[in-house]
């Protein structure tokens, strides 16, 4: 927890947008005349597809959101008059002044973190990683300015962007979201990306521009094993030398918005940190927009839930992002909250002023309803020529160049081409997640129309230069060829569903190496062009391959790549290879975390590599090749020996979300208390006791993903050594959990209740019982993905009175 008595100075900034008196004499005169209930709708943020414009004319709700993959209409192929058409029906109601109320204009936020990721045929840019290799602070301005447009296009008028994490940890699901481990970097560019989507000077915050919201405040990218939502343990000097960077150049360029964070700083959720949100952000800083929510954020909060959380408000928290079907319960634990006296209604009229401010600001009082704007519905926006030309030039920055045995690239097209890999035409691949949908999976070319893939783009230059390209997957080919191009990588994927245990490349699949290997083998060079988010090692594939080039996920526009790759037919060079690694590249595949200026700082390719063609090249083939060893090859692999074993903890929670570790000989929260106990020797058992007042649950828990997708598929099970002194007044669930959102159950009420009375029995349930990952935020994720970032193996919830205890907890292969 924050210890009070050590004082750390943050920086004092000044934004580019100050404050105006005459906006501030307006604020105070809406606030006069505001009833409570309205100042509490201007907070309360719901998602579209849990609120109609009724709702937003009765509640008085000052903002709505869309998520990954929502869309109007529930329409996955929605056209810009669409989305336009549904923003009009939420403006009319928000200005609704029947009966005497109070017109105040909605906003409604999207995540385009690199594009309008949900609206098909928009741009969408080299996700965040990419941009950083091309150290090119301008272009990221003219990002911003495309954004801005197709996103006004639509109707809508906040960006939830810029993400200004410095991803310290690569295996970070979200890795690919910053644009470098160097902070220096990130604060670069994150005040140009707030220039490009709000705009500057004449043209700030004008009908062509959005307000922009740097996220997510803050450490993000700093927590322990790069566990997503997980606790950062930084001193707060670090908190603020790394992990603020973004957030000064962001708020000295004027940004409107600061989204807070899911994760914890030592311990203590960001949603609900009264000393970052207010003393340091907002009063040590000096900003003076709003601040919001993240998906539910405010849920984890000890002693708060979804619905009932006075502490974020209390904390600083402005605006509550509440998209739960109930969201209305919110509301009005609110309103009696501030009658109360929980919250002060001096907290509520400083969060409403914040709002308010950014609408004024923004010019939103002044606009008649979406449609009438200057860019609205036009479709010619979206994936707009001049915006695609910007994304291509992204694409041809940041390709990095990391191997290029005898100069190998670039490549003549006259030749006669392989191309292999199964990143062929796999549209998903090369735009990762946040594309379409949420995680980026299960799309195709339908849903990117106008996009080019590296492969039509590598065929195409090719064949217009006179050479014959031969496309196979697996690399069969009865024609002799030059060379052969192979494009693979990573699969999409987004927050928390791409958190990994190590930075190893497919530990368990060396499918796109073997292809490697048997391409060499048959005297073809090889050009490896690497799909990813984040450094990975990949020594292996680097070995087998004569040139290897590191191409991100770069978007839509990935006929950038081979204008890289291939000199023209004069036998010039169209585009050199200009991007230089923003992230340090792992010797190992243990090497997390692996950041310049640290201690034992020792990369295979450090901060700032990248070759250029005609620069020598001093890597062989003979990088070590051995990968990590896996303990899903154990066939039982224990958790639980008398006292919790390697990194296990026993972890508790109670009915008022309070949570806690135990770390000693007793831990206890409202509805469940842990007592170590004996069996055979001194505390070599672990009690547990429900109190029947409510939610409790008890975890063995880690802090770094496990994989257990071997013991699933060896048809395993979970075993633990249990003695039921007291049957379960209620359903009990046993729950594997991959995050504090995403988690599998399965009843086991009454196998609990035989074993009541019994004495020390063993209980046994199969992995292949725990159905497809669900989770509060759409996420589904089925079992054999699932089993590979578990956190939780073994947890017990329920509301009743349960009492039992266990002393062995172990994972099995083969027992049903």
């Amino acid at each position: 927890m924050f210890n009070a008595s050590r004082q750390v100075t943050w920086p004092r900034l000044k934004s580019a947008i100050s404050k105006d008196d005459a906006i501030e004499q307006r604020i105070d005169a809406l606030l006069h005349r505001m009833t409570l209930e309205q100042k509490v709708g201007q907070m309360i943020q719901p998602e579209i597809k849990q609120v109609t414009p009724d709702d937003i004319r009765d509640f008085h709700l000052g903002s709505v959101l869309n998520g990954g993959g929502s869309v109007p209409n529930n329409d996955r192929y929605a056209q810009a008059s669409d989305w336009v058409a549904l923003a009009d029906q939420f403006w009319e109601a928000s200005m609704d002044d029947r009966d005497g109320r109070l017109p105040i204009p909605i906003m409604w936020g999207t995540d385009a973190v690199h594009g309008v990721g949900n609206l098909v045929g928009a741009t969408l840019f080299p996700h965040n990683i990419a941009l950083g290799a091309a150290h090119n602070p301008e272009l990221i301005r003219r990002i911003g300015e495309a954004t801005a447009r197709e996103i006004v296009a639509t109707g809508l008028d906040w960006d939830f962007s810029p993400t200004v994490a410095v991803a310290r940890d690569d295996r970070w699901g979200r890795t690919y979201e910053s644009w470098a481990e160097d902070p220096e970097l990130v604060r670069a560019y994150a005040g140009e990306m707030v220039r490009g989507l709000q705009g500057q000077g004449e043209t700030c915050l004008d009908e062509q521009h959005v307000i922009a919201t740097a996220k997510h405040f803050i450490g993000d990218g700093g927590t322990v094993n790069g566990i997503d939502r997980g606790d950062n343990v930084d001193s707060e000097e670090r908190l603020r030398d790394i992990h603020g960077a973004g957030y000064f150049s962001a708020i000295e360029s004027g940004v409107q918005a600061v989204m807070a964070s899911f994760n914890s700083w030592h311990g203590e959720p960001l949603h609900g940190h009264h000393h970052l949100l207010t003393r340091v952000l907002k009063e040590q800083m000096g900003f003076d927009g709003l601040v919001v929510g993240d998906w539910n954020g405010h849920a984890f909060i000890p002693g708060a839930d979804v619905l009932n959380c006075p502490q974020a408000i209390n904390a600083g928290l402005d605006i509550f992002m509440v998209p739960h079907p109930e969201w209305k319960t919110l509301f009005h634990n609110t309103v009696a909250q501030v009658r109360d006296g929980t919250i002060s209604l001096a907290r509520i009229d400083d969060a409403v002023r914040r709002i308010l401010r950014v609408k004024l600001r923004a010019g939103l009082f002044e606009r008649d309803r979406p449609s009438s704007r200057t860019l609205a519905g036009r479709q010619s926006l979206i994936g707009a020529p001049e915006h695609r030309d910007v994304a291509r030039q992204a694409v041809r920055e940041s390709l990095v160049l990391l191997k290029n045995r005898d100069q190998l690239l670039p490549l003549n097209p006259k030749q006669r081409v392989l191309l292999a890999g199964d990143g062929i035409d796999n549209i998903s691949k090369q735009v990762g997640g946040w594309s379409v949908t949420w995680q980026g999976t299960g799309t195709d070319a339908r849903d990117f129309p106008g996009a080019t893939t590296v492969s039509a783009g590598i065929e195409a230059t090719i064949r217009d230069a006179g050479g014959e390209v031969f496309v196979s997957p697996g690399g069969q080919c009865d024609e002799s060829v030059d060379v052969a191009i192979v494009l693979f990588g990573e699969d999409p994927y987004a927050e928390m569903q791409g958190d990994v245990q190590n930075v190893q490349y497919k530990p368990r699949d060396t499918r796109d190496w073997e292809l490697l290997k048997s391409l060499k083998a048959r005297g073809i060079p090889v050009v490896s062009l690497f799909i990813t988010g984040r450094p990975l090692w990949v020594n292996r594939e680097l070995n087998a391959s004569d040139a290897f080039v590191v191409i991100w996920q770069p978007g839509t526009e990935g006929g950038g790549v081979a204008d890289v790759l291939f000199i023209d037919t004069e036998d010039q060079v169209r585009h050199p290879i200009k991007g230089k690694l923003s992230f340090s590249w792992p010797d190992r595949p243990d090497q997390c975390p692996l950041n310049m200026g640290e201690p034992g700082y020792a990369p295979l390719f450090p901060y700032g590599y990248g070759l250029s063609y005609g620069q020598e090249d001093p890597l062989g083939d003979d990088l070590s090749e051995e990968g990590l060893r896996l303990p899903a090859t154990e066939d039982v692999w224990t958790l639980f020996k008398m006292r919790p074993l390697d990194a296990w903890q026993v972890e508790v929670e109670g009915q008022v979300n309070d949570k806690a570790v135990m770390k000693g000989n007793q831990v206890q929260v409202s509805t469940v208390t842990v007592n170590a106990v004996d069996r055979e020797v001194q505390e070599d058992a672990r009690q547990v006791i429900w109190n029947g007042d409510g939610f409790g649950a008890m975890a063995l828990a880690t802090r770094d993903r496990q994989v257990l997708t071997d013991y699933w598929k060896a048809n395993g099970a979970l075993v633990v050594d249990v003695k039921v002194d007291r049957a379960p007044t209620a359903p009990v669930q046993w729950r594997v959990g991959c995050g504090p959102s995403a988690l599998s159950q399965v009843d086991v009420t009454e196998e609990l209740r035989a074993l009541a009375g019994q004495g020390w029995q063993t209980l046994s349930i199969a992995l292949d019982r725990f159905p497809d990952v669900g989770s509060d935020f759409g996420l589904v994720l089925p079992p054999e993905e699932f089993f590979t970032r578990v956190l939780e193996p073994f947890s017990l919830a329920t509301e009743g009175e349960l009492e039992l205890t266990f002393s062995g907890v172990r994972i099995e292969k083969g027992s049903f």
